[in-house]
């Protein structure tokens, strides 16, 4: 079974580099096959491994995102910025940094088509490319993806795996967590963009007036932070289990506001639920269950002996291969079953050599999420990113992404994986 177990989780993973359009099919098949095999009880699978409570929140916090963008209030601050800074350059780079910053509470795809029209608009007025633009959006969005527990599914895995709260995220037994880490990273990405953007110092734009149409999505995403924060202190440790569901009844609210107060057209709102993220749900309900399929048969402590063997009790060479691999892999594969995969493998090899979880488990994180940077279809930013920026007429090729994300994403994730390794060794 173990060999079986194994196979199938291999061919799960080939098929989803070959199809990754089709990758919530490709999980939930496999998960499927596990089932009828006997590798798993189909109770088991289904109240045991899938977390439906990181599944409610990641739908919730999707929902408010969308509402977040309708009411324009961050394009509306972004049109503040450029017209009080002193410079455009540094205009546009305080826009990215604040594009990060909303990503690490909003989905980095909604984030990105929020934030499109304000980069592209700027790009026309100055007559240039706006492929930097667009690819400055998408890999400042990922990289604060990783920064809180609802600013991207992998985090929200951690979550889940590594028993943190809300408030971990923040502060964890007296040390800086994650979110400081990523802050690290990202003031070196904004200094990275300054040095590619400062030429514009010199320039004037005056862009269409922004007008907030609503400040209640606003009033609501606040009260998730807020409210999550809060049930965190309720928390023994972990996502407390009323996270998931305070999380959806704040999306329904801002839906059911929508429909009442607004009084948008059903097929509007009908429009907003279609459009959310259902396939990244559904692939995480395949992958939960294949990887505790894999985790039950003992096959990723097969991986973390292995693994240690070959580092052989040298802390520094596991963090620097971890995040390496990490990058690497993520760079090119679906983080979401990697990061499923190896988050008990880290824990493990640490445990191994009597040092901190969080060393290693913070390493593949970085990296996990940050190497989705590296590669033109990293991400699926990335991808919404190129297409936007295809449709204004500048289009992306792969050396025109790494010329200029190449050297964003080995700067961002040394700052970030050097902060991780002083605090935490």
């Amino acid at each position: 079974m173990k060999a079986f177990v194994l196979i199938a989780t291999v061919v799960m993973y080939a098929a989803i580099i070959i199809f990754p359009q089709k990758k919530a099919y490709i999980s939930l098949a496999t998960a499927a096959v596990l089932v009828i095999a006997g590798a798993v009880p189909f109770r088991h699978a289904i109240g045991e491994m899938i977390n439906w409570n990181i599944l409610l929140i990641y739908i919730g916090s999707l929902i408010l995102a969308e509402l977040f963008i309708y009411s324009r209030v961050p394009a509306f601050l972004a049109d503040r910025i450029v017209e009080r800074s002193p410079t455009l350059g540094l205009a546009i780079v305080i826009i990215l940094f604040m594009t990060g910053l909303i990503s690490a509470f909003v989905e980095n795809v909604a984030t990105v088509l929020l934030m499109a029209p304000i980069m592209l608009e700027i790009a026309k007025k100055l007559k240039m490319n706006p492929a930097p633009f667009m690819i400055g959006l998408a890999v400042m969005a990922n990289l604060q993806g990783t920064a809180t527990l609802v600013g991207d599914p992998p985090s929200m895995i951690f979550a889940n795996y590594a028993g943190y709260s809300f408030n971990d995220f923040f502060v964890y037994n007296g040390k800086p967590s994650i979110f400081f880490a990523v802050q690290i990273g990202a003031i070196a990405g904004a200094l990275y963009f300054y040095f590619i953007f400062r030429k514009l110092d010199r320039e004037k734009l005056d862009l269409p007036e922004e007008k907030v149409i609503t400040w209640v999505p606003t009033v609501l995403m606040v009260t998730m932070i807020a409210g999550l924060g809060i049930i965190s202190g309720l928390s023994t440790g972990g996502v407390h289990a009323s996270s998931g569901v305070f999380c959806l009844a704040l999306g329904l609210i801002g839906l059911a506001w929508l429909a009442l107060v607004r009084k948008e057209k059903p097929a509007f709102i009908k429009d907003l639920v279609k459009g959310l993220d259902w396939e990244t749900i559904l692939f995480l309900v395949g992958i939960f269950v294949v990887i505790g399929t894999l985790t039950s048969t003992g096959i990723l402590d097969d991986l973390a002996a292995w693994l240690g063997r070959i580092i052989a009790g040298r802390v520094t060479l596991g963090f620097v291969l971890i995040v390496l691999i990490s990058v690497l892999i993520s760079g090119f594969v679906d983080n979401v079953p990697y990061i499923i995969a190896m988050l008990p493998v880290a824990a493990q090899l640490a445990t191994s050599l009597n040092i901190p979880k969080e060393l290693y488990m913070f390493g593949l994180l970085i990296g996990s999420c940050m190497g989705g940077n590296l590669t033109p279809f990293g991400a699926s930013a990335n991808v919404a990113a190129i297409g936007l920026s295809k449709k204004a007429g500048g289009p992306v090729k792969f050396m025109d992404w790494l010329k200029l994300a190449g050297p964003f994403t080995i700067l961002t994730t040394a700052a970030s994986s050097l902060f991780i390794y002083l605090i935490w060794r």
